[in-house]
């Protein structure tokens, strides 16, 4: 398991310098199939159906609510794509990699 699964989100509400691109890369590390992309960290998760794809991302939101840092989505019929950034700070924090790595958890059961 991944050590930032154990990790709960920290409350941002801005006044925090974003992770720099060499922070970001270094934290990457720690996940598997993620990308940075223009600033965010994404993912496409790919799933056999529409009920498949549709129970990870309601247990997705049941874990952004839980840890109140939320993802933008992207769900299709067979995939979702998942884009995490901190809004409040305008780029990444360890929140981010902390609900990457519990998504990929999700995705694992």
């Amino acid at each position: 398991m991944n050590e930032l699964t154990k990790k709960r989100c920290k409350p941002c509400e801005g006044g925090v310098a974003p992770y720099d691109a060499q922070q970001a890369k270094e934290m990457l590390q720690q996940l598997n199939g993620w990308i940075l992309d223009e600033g965010r960290l994404v993912k496409l998760y790919p799933f056999k159906n529409y009920y498949e794809t549709m129970a990870f991302v309601n247990a997705l939101a049941w874990i952004s609510h839980r840890e109140d840092h939320h993802p933008d989505l992207q769900v299709g019929y067979n995939k979702c794509r998942v884009e995490y950034s901190t809004h409040a700070i305008g780029g990444l924090s360890e929140n981010d990699f902390i609900c990457a790595a519990k998504s990929d958890a999700l995705f694992d059961l």
